[in-house]
């Protein structure tokens, strides 16, 4: 005689705090920022003008990469 445990049932758990393109998008958007503001300061611009730079670059950058990354 074979007794049957009763399987547990499996519990999804909560959805994740962001997609995997969100993420993607996100990261790429901050690299391309990243990358704007060290060029403008080693360009010889000043530090503010070059963190004004590099959020501009990413803000412009995430709509951007939205179509894109598809």
């Amino acid at each position: 005689m074979s007794s049957s445990a009763p399987t547990p049932q499996h519990q999804p758990g909560p959805p994740p705090l962001l997609t995997v393109r969100t993420t993607l998008v996100l990261l790429a958007a901050a690299f391309i920022g990243l990358v704007a503001g060290g060029l403008t300061f080693l360009g010889g611009g000043p530090a503010a003008s070059a963190v004004l730079a590099g959020l501009a670059a990413s803000g412009v950058s995430v709509p951007a990469l939205h179509k894109l990354i598809g």
